[in-house]
């Protein structure tokens, strides 16, 4: 296990750099494109390893998938809709959430058995949500623990019941899975969801050709016989450039431009957030494409306040909350985040985890049943925190680091691998190159 030490700095980042590749996008995209007869090309897509993760899986269904990862660039050749085949290995979704859940509502449409599994991490995370509302296609799904964690299975048939159900949560991943799991339905289904939640499925597959309609709350999906392969280019991730646009803010006298951004408004509740706290920024050259807005964000420091984050903006800004935290910490008055229960379920109780890192750098930060209480302005102090091998946890406390007064130390780095493997590479780009990682 390898841990980073930080060591604060007390200059300003700046420069232009390319924002890292989006996630959510690339595993959906790749998805999609098993889906699709013929031969899909998707540029900008991310290499990190729960993206590599999807691709380890879907290669198993019998779809072939050429990586040429100097380009951003996967090639997906595949027989589409209804021609995968059962996988004669365990598809193990490593510790990817992601993978595994909407995965599993591809099983269903794909006869034959298929076992999921990941890390140890993921086999800690619940997956009744995605078990229960499977069942409605008619297929036998089970798991470990009376249903509630993986391993679980998915026992598919070719043809799948048409379904209704409304989630009692909003998920995007379930959401996504009951949409792949309704593609091989033998009529329309019907999903509703309390709050809208990230909707780049949708957006793919109308894209692709599939008839997807919002009427409200529900989301209606009509089963095609087949569906035609596409070009696509990906924009980049505005979660994990939201650590970079953190720092730019932070830091005095900063200035960055990171070209090519996602804008989607079911992700960028970030942006929305940081406007309300007095962050200093503005989108240039905003753009659509394939129903997925883009654009650059040009960053300069700014003096922040407290801000209120209540359960219906959550959703859009679920991932991003832990860095949120750290901006919180410095700025002036009271922040209160509430209605994000969900991150206690992640990789891990990411709630917990940022309060406990705060506290050791010396915030005033109360730890409620459904978020936080943080009380800025706050001089971190340095010391050691642990990531919980969480990788937005990581890198929000090493953000925290490099706008402290002391040295800082943050535990099991590796992490960042997941969702942003060249993290440190990109803020050395921005003038940031004070950080050393060792073996612990």
């Amino acid at each position: 296990m390898r841990e980073v030490l930080v060591h604060p700095f007390p200059q300003k980042v700046e420069g232009e750099i390319r924002a890292p590749r989006d996630k959510s996008l690339s595993h959906r995209a790749a998805m999609v494109g098993a889906l699709s007869q013929g031969v899909t090309v998707i540029d900008g897509f991310s290499f990190c390893a729960d993206c590599l993760s999807t691709l380890a899986s879907l290669g198993l269904w019998g779809v072939e998938i050429i990586k040429e990862e100097e380009k951003e660039r996967i090639t997906v050749k595949s027989e589409g809709l209804g021609k995968l085949k059962e996988s004669e290995d365990v598809i193990d979704a490593g510790n990817s959430g992601t993978t595994m859940r909407i995965l599993a509502g591809i099983a269903t449409g794909i006869e034959g058995l298929t076992i999921f599994t990941g890390d140890d991490s993921l086999r800690r995370r619940p997956m009744k949500r995605i078990m229960e509302p499977l069942r409605l296609t008619g297929v036998d799904v089970g798991g470990r623990n009376k249903d509630s964690f993986p391993p679980f299975f998915v026992r598919g048939k070719n043809r799948v019941k048409a379904f209704s159900y409304s989630l009692p949560v909003p998920s995007a991943q379930v959401k996504s899975a009951l949409i792949f799991a309704a593609l091989r339905g033998e009529g329309v289904s019907f999903i509703e969801e309390p709050l809208l939640s990230r909707d780049h499925t949708e957006n793919l597959l109308r894209y692709s050709g599939v008839k997807i309609e919002r009427k409200g709350n529900v989301i209606e999906v009509e089963p095609p016989s087949s569906i035609s392969a596409s070009y696509l280019s990906l924009p980049g991730d505005l979660s994990s450039a939201s650590f970079l646009i953190a720092l730019a803010t932070l830091l005095p006298q900063s200035h960055i431009l990171i070209k090519d951004v996602g804008m989607n408004p079911t992700r960028s509740g970030f942006l929305a957030c940081l406007r309300e706290m007095g962050g200093n920024f503005k989108i240039i050259g905003e753009k659509e494409e394939f129903g997925e807005r883009r654009g650059d964000i040009e960053v300069e420091s700014s003096s922040l306040r407290g801000i209120k984050i209540e359960k219906d903006l959550v959703p859009l800004v679920i991932d991003e909350i832990p860095v949120i935290a750290v901006l919180a910490a410095k700025a002036k008055g009271t922040t209160i985040i509430s209605g994000a229960e969900e991150l206690r379920v992640k990789e891990t109780d990411r709630l917990k985890a940022i309060a406990q890192g705060l506290r050791k750098l010396g915030v005033e930060v109360e730890e409620m049943k459904d978020g936080l209480l943080i009380q800025g302005p706050c001089v971190f102090q340095g010391g050691r925190v642990d990531s919980y091998g969480d990788h937005r946890i990581a890198m929000s406390l090493v953000i925290a680091g490099i706008v402290g007064e002391e040295d800082l130390i943050v535990e099991d780095i590796d992490c960042v691998r997941i969702s942003y493997p060249e993290f440190f590479e990109d803020l050395g780009k921005i003038g940031y190159g004070e950080w050393e990682i060792r073996e612990r």
